[in-house]
This record gives C-alpha cells, structure tokens and sequence, in this order.
C-alpha cells in the first residue's frame, strides 16, 4: 500500500527536484525521490568511512600495499 508524503519546498527547490528528475529520466519526481532514498541508504556511512580510512592506514604502515602499474593489475 502506498502512502502520499507532503513536502513544504521553497519554490526554487521544487523547480530544482523537477528539472533535475526529468534530465535524469525519470518518470516522476516521486520515482526520482525514490530513486535518492534507495541510493542513500546504499551509501556507506561516514563512521564506515573512517574505520576503512584507519585500517587502510595500518595497512600501508605495516607495508601491506600492493604496488601495481595499472588498475587492471588489481583486478
């Protein structure tokens, strides 16, 4: 079952939303915002960030780096 969720936007941002949800391509500015929610929920967090920073810096002072010449050679 779906729910109607209202917003109070300045006039500016809600031109903003629309334009931004029809360059992108999407149907309806209720499928983009949908779109935004899914993706942010995706993201890492800030704290997730930071931990992987720190064990990434551990990691090169303990020299276990690999130095590679491309990107390719990573994968």
């Amino acid at each position: 079952m779906r729910q109607v969720l209202s917003l109070s936007l300045p006039p500016q941002t809600t031109k903003e939303i629309k334009k931004n949800a029809k360059q992108k391509g999407f149907t309806s500015v209720s499928s983009y915002i949908k779109y935004l929610f899914e993706a942010d929920n995706d993201a890492i967090s800030k704290k997730e960030l930071l931990e992987d920073v720190k064990i990434a810096e551990m990691e090169y002072k303990q020299g276990k780096t690999i130095k590679a010449n491309s990107l390719a050679e990573l994968l």
